[in-house]
């Protein structure tokens, strides 16, 4: 399980909504302890990770801009990783 929440914040171009839920994802994972959701709670953890997505895109919206942009690439955006999980490659 990760150890480390993805940083939004900044990014150029801005967040997804694919990498604002990837992120929350993480989050209801982390907070849960459950890397593996089983039948019986992976509704659950999706309709959580479903409302701290959104409550994280209006946070993020009205954040003022960063100074600096970011350090590290979200795991999205980062080729090797949608590479294994078959997603296009980013253009940009």
């Amino acid at each position: 399980m990760c150890r480390n929440i993805t940083e939004l914040r900044g990014l150029e171009p801005p967040a997804t909504r694919q990498e604002i839920e990837a992120a929350a994802r993480q989050y209801v994972r982390k907070v849960t302890g459950i890397a593996r959701p089983g039948v019986a709670v992976v509704g659950a953890m999706e309709a959580a990770a479903l409302e701290v997505a959104a409550i994280t895109e209006q946070l993020l919206a009205g954040l003022p801009p960063r100074r600096q942009p970011t350090t590290t690439l979200p795991p999205l955006r980062r080729p090797e990783v949608r590479r294994r999980m078959g997603l296009d490659p980013v253009i940009g």
